[in-house]
């Protein structure tokens, strides 16, 4: 059978036999985009990336949603994102895919004049320490905190995300080595007004802002992830919020279909970003049910009209 478009997710949100309030979220949000899609008289179906029974020739186009053990699987995902993208293509597209995946983007965005975080990358197999990357952070970078955040350039729910005091560098000396050993890393100043205002997600289709949501770290914590306690609230943002998140996706090299654009107050008092999301963020389409129509249209008149 041939479809319009197939909505990608995790093999663990197929036909999962406990149904607990984060699985029953997943489920929703991607109900709600299949109907969205189907509204607009698109003929689409469901599937795991995994799905080891499925002909990707068979679909037009592959819609990635809910596909949230690809970090915990990269090797074997990026094997399968070639193979797939030479069978069908994909929304948001293979190029931008490749270039949000790997959070070196921030660097490009940087450069396109968007605010990010004081950032310094630390390549795959570098020899430094993780006192000397501080110390290079505070002389070639203008690190002028005295707590850090170090986490991996491909990750996703906080994975190996460490928050590092002044006094907890040599602590962290080993498992630095171990980290860089594997993989490029990044390390950025500790942005307080995170943890004391939290981070505001906004949701932009096709360049047209739809809703936002404020996420808020627990109490002791610093990661807003509900994965580790955060909570997410319905948020109101000002015109001046809403023209930076669109600013940002308009400095992608391409402007994304569907993106979460998350802003923060940095150190400074400026808005600036956390992350641009254009591979399978999370939409809050539950929140506001619209924004799947919205984003269903998009598609629908870029790539069936």
């Amino acid at each position: 059978m041939k479809f319009d478009l197939v909505v990608l997710t995790d093999h663990r949100y197929v036909a999962p036999k406990e149904k607990t309030p984060y699985i029953q979220n997943v489920l929703q949000e991607d109900q709600l985009v299949l109907d969205a899609l189907q509204s607009q008289g698109l003929n689409v179906v469901r599937k795991a990336w995994d799905d080891p029974d499925f002909d990707w020739s068979n679909t037009k186009y592959a819609l990635f949603r809910t596909t949230w053990d690809y970090f915990d699987r990269y090797a074997e995902f990026s094997l399968w994102l070639e193979k797939a993208s030479k069978q069908t293509q994909f929304i948001n597209s293979k190029e931008l895919i490749y270039w949000n995946i790997d959070k070196h983007y921030l660097q490009d965005l940087s450069n396109a004049g968007v605010t990010i975080p004081k950032t310094v990358f630390v390549e795959k197999s570098s020899e430094t320490t993780l006192a000397n990357a501080i110390a290079k952070a505070k002389s070639e970078y203008g690190f002028t905190a005295d707590t850090y955040i170090l986490k991996p350039c491909v990750s996703g729910a906080a994975r190996h995300t460490y928050k590092i005091g002044r006094d907890e560098v040599n602590n962290h000396e080993s498992i630095f080595k171990a980290l860089v050993g594997n993989e490029a890393m990044m390390l950025q100043e500790f942005q307080g007004n995170i943890v004391s205002e939290g981070e505001i997600s906004m949701m932009v289709f096709n360049g047209e802002f739809t809703h936002a949501v404020l996420k808020i770290a627990k109490p002791g914590d610093f990661r807003v992830q509900d994965d580790f306690g955060g909570t997410v609230h319905g948020y109101e943002p000002s015109q001046e919020q809403i023209a930076f998140a669109k600013s940002v996706v308009h400095a992608a090299p391409e402007l994304p279909i569907y993106a979460r654009v998350d802003i923060f107050k940095d150190n400074d008092g400026n808005w600036a970003l956390a992350e641009l999301e254009i591979f399978e963020p999370e939409l809050w389409f539950r929140l506001n049910q619209s924004a799947a129509h919205t984003m269903a249209k998009a598609i629908k008149n870029k790539f069936f009209t």
